[in-house]
């Protein structure tokens, strides 16, 4: 082996092959060796020693406003977050203005991520009736996650929430494709049980029912179709056993905040909490918790989804409903982890191996020679206090002020490079499109 570039040394590596204190060798953004090197062999040494090292957090749903609502989030600002938070890449969503459903709208989201976010990070295109035709050779361009589809309305206007529209899209594309999934139909109909002024009221009209029934046609869509889904952010304990039901199609995500809140948290944190789909009662979320355990749950994605203080100041439910959520991801749950919830291999499987393995990402998700020096550094034993004042998102908020973890990221390496250590952002963003096997660059 040539003189690597970096080694970090004497931290304790969680991987595929097990939890040790080993070193890691990197050249020219690569992983190159793991073992034990003596001081002085790599140019620039970084000691890791009482530090858990994990493969680079990849966090697969976000939502970073840019373009068309940059006074909230913007590219730079949400990259920020993400690796002052721990996180090394993210999939951006599609509900932009314009919406990211044609081929110059992805390439502009392209352009002005390259060097300019300090992650890196792909972006999903939104799959509409327009665009269906399109949608074969759009999942393949450059910088594409795939294709996103909402099936019950939400930010935006992305909308296909019909049997058909949904099977047409499913039949038009060969990669996974990931889904809001609650019933249009159903929201509709129940519009009518929102309380004015009461955010509380949010899961009551976007009921348990209501996100049941949509999984339950989703599945049924796909499995006519032969294709492979990814279903994002699940609330209820009525999906998860048809999910678990059709793991050879469907893949799982949940967030930290339908595994960390309830139902009666929104009389602390008022529209601050308001989401789709809704966090919900606290037999959900033991529910949600059961299913993780039982290997149910491919990914925890954080749905990060940043509005300014004075939009959700707005009665109930003129609020817009989302939260920011990719900086405090991993800190929320390595706290989950220390309380014995999950254990820290788990949750390497859901934010590292398993958007790796089920999204396709080339080089990404693993410690392993050839891979990408993506790293998430973490002392295990610090214990902060999460406040609003650390959040890097522009709307400056988080609904886990005041909330104190134990576990906490420490350094974020992207490519071999520092993007953030104790605390400070590197001053150069150098974040760039991943590449997937099924659409290589």
């Amino acid at each position: 082996m040539q003189r690597p570039d970096l080694v970090l040394k004497g931290g304790t590596v969680v991987n595929h092959d097990g939890v040790g204190v080993r070193d890691i060798a990197v050249q020219n953004g690569r992983i190159v060796g793991i073992g034990h090197y003596e001081k002085g062999f790599a140019a620039e040494t970084l000691d890791c020693k009482g530090l858990h090292v994990l493969p680079g957090v990849i966090d697969s749903q976000v939502h970073l406003r840019e373009p068309g609502a940059e006074h909230k989030e913007d590219l730079e600002t949400g990259g920020r977050a993400a690796v002052a938070g721990g996180v090394t890449a993210v999939f951006e969503m599609p509900n932009t203005k314009p919406l990211t459903v044609t081929e110059e709208a992805l390439a502009d989201k392209v352009r002005r991520a390259t060097n300019r976010m300090h992650c890196d990070f792909a972006f999903y295109v939104g799959g509409t009736r327009e665009n269906t035709h399109e949608l074969a050779r759009l999942e393949k361009l450059p910088g594409a996650a795939g294709v996103k589809v909402f099936m019950g309305s939400s930010t935006g206007d992305l909308l296909v929430e019909d049997d058909a529209g949904v099977a047409a899209i499913l039949n038009a594309i060969s990669r996974r494709a990931a889904f809001h999934s609650e019933d249009e139909p159903r929201l509709r109909a129940r519009e009518s049980l929102r309380v004015p002024g009461d955010p509380s009221s949010h899961p009551v009209w976007r009921d348990a029912e209501a996100a049941r029934l949509c999984t339950e046609r989703l599945l049924r869509i796909a499995r006519a179709a032969k294709k492979r889904i990814h279903v994002l952010h699940i609330s209820t304990a009525e999906e998860m056993p048809l999910l678990a039901a059709n793991k050879d199609i469907a893949t799982v995500e949940v967030t930290p905040h339908h595994l960390s809140m309830c139902a009666d948290d929104y009389a602390r944190l008022g529209t601050k909490l308001q989401m789709n789909p809704p966090v919900r009662s606290a037999e959900h979320r033991a529910a949600i918790w059961r299913a993780l355990s039982d290997g149910v749950v491919d990914v925890l994605g954080s749905d990060h989804a940043p509005h300014t203080l004075e939009e959700k100041a707005k009665p109930y439910p003129l609020s817009p409903s989302g939260m920011t959520g990719v900086q405090t991801l991993v800190p929320v749950m390595l706290d989950h982890v220390n309380k014995g919830a999950l254990t820290l291999e788990r949750f390497v499987d859901l934010t590292s191996h398993g958007p790796g393995r089920i999204f396709g990402i080339a080089r990404k998700g693993r410690i392993a020679e050839g891979y990408d020096a993506d790293f998430t550094i973490v002392d295990m034993k610090r214990r902060e206090t999460i406040r609003d004042a650390w959040i890097e998102s522009r709307c400056g908020w988080t609904p886990y002020d005041g909330v104190t973890v134990t576990g906490w990221p420490v350094g974020t390496y992207v490519r071999g490079k520092s993007a953030m250590w104790m605390g400070g952002v590197a001053a150069t963003p150098e974040g760039q499109p991943m590449s997937f096997h099924e659409n290589p660059i």
